[in-house]
């Protein structure tokens, strides 16, 4: 009798052992459900995200012919570099993309510089009017570009700088380098200035400590900041509109222009995408050489701004 109720109190404590271990199996299984499907959603819009990009490089392979047929053409099978040969040969593109080459320079080079200072002013030192300061780069960037064009305009032109470099660039620096000193202002402040009087205990300047152990820890920072002014300053085409009104065209006004040409007859959607094919890359090459700083300068600006 005893060891048929030991039995039977040894099945129900399976059971319910049993019975324990469901809700836990249901929750697994739900949590792989949700990741698959979480998957899926960013899968489609990957897609989404890339197809644009896909049918321009597409279709700058492809003749008019076939970019004008009611079917579409989803692989450049047949393709050939035509398009891209016919837009070189203008001649034109080479002298916008030194011009837009050598302003994006300037703009991330000294967007940086002062960006960086400002941060770290801001960031390390306690100094009068610092709240004013930092409520006034806020302030800049909510206001709208096209309100600024008249005074910017009239600025360039009394310094003598219309169609100049120099002037478009001092336009670009002062439109990035707000929003570049908010960024990095994060950055700095994420870095504990206990590790550079760490360094200065153990005999290191002010300035050795901060280029040896503070700065390499910024460099996420100033990757992510430089992309952001890059892109900025290589894709702008408002200011430049109004201040480059001679000969020299940035990348934005050439394509601009090209499309203007082609309208005047049949547009050649071939080279229309060939052309702008050709100003994407640029920054898909920057975009490649600096991901991986880049990636883990967004995701650290995040976690310690």
């Amino acid at each position: 009798m005893a060891a048929a109720k030991e039995r039977a109190a040894n099945r129900r404590g399976g059971d319910d052992s049993l019975a324990g271990h469901r809700p836990a199996r249901r929750r697994a299984s739900g949590r792989t459900l949700g990741r698959l499907a979480a998957s899926l959603l960013a899968l489609a819009v990957a897609v989404i995200w890339v197809f644009p990009v896909y049918w321009m490089v597409n279709s700058a392979f492809l003749p008019n012919t076939k970019l004008s047929a009611s079917t579409p053409t989803f692989l450049p099978f047949g393709g050939s570099l035509t398009n891209f040969k016919l837009v070189l040969s203008q001649g034109n593109f080479m002298a916008a993309l030194r011009l837009s080459l050598v302003i994006t320079l300037i703009t991330v080079a000294a967007t940086l510089l002062f960006a960086f200072l400002a941060a770290l002013a801001i960031s390390r030192y306690h100094f009068k009017g610092r709240k004013s300061f930092v409520l006034a780069v806020l302030f800049i960037q909510m206001l709208p570009a096209e309100g600024l064009f008249l005074a910017q305009y009239s600025m360039i032109r009394d310094m003598g700088l219309l169609n100049k470099v120099l002037g478009v660039s001092l336009i670009y620096i002062a439109a990035v380098v707000p929003f570049t000193v908010w960024m990095l202002r994060g950055f700095v402040a994420g870095i504990p200035a206990d590790l550079e009087e760490a360094a200065m205990v153990d005999g290191l300047s002010r300035t050795k400590a901060f280029f040896r152990i503070t700065f390499p820890l910024l460099a996420p920072g100033l990757v992510a900041s430089g992309v952001y002014a890059f892109l900025q300053a290589w894709n702008e085409f408002t200011i430049a509109l109004v201040l480059l009104q001679g000969q020299s065209k940035t990348l934005p006004l050439w394509l601009r222009g090209f499309i203007q040409q082609s309208s005047q007859h049949e547009i050649d959607w071939g080279q229309v995408m060939a052309a702008s094919t050709l100003v994407a890359v640029p920054v898909i090459v920057f975009f490649m050489l600096v991901q991986g700083r880049m990636t883990s300068g967004l995701v650290a600006g995040a976690v310690k701004g």
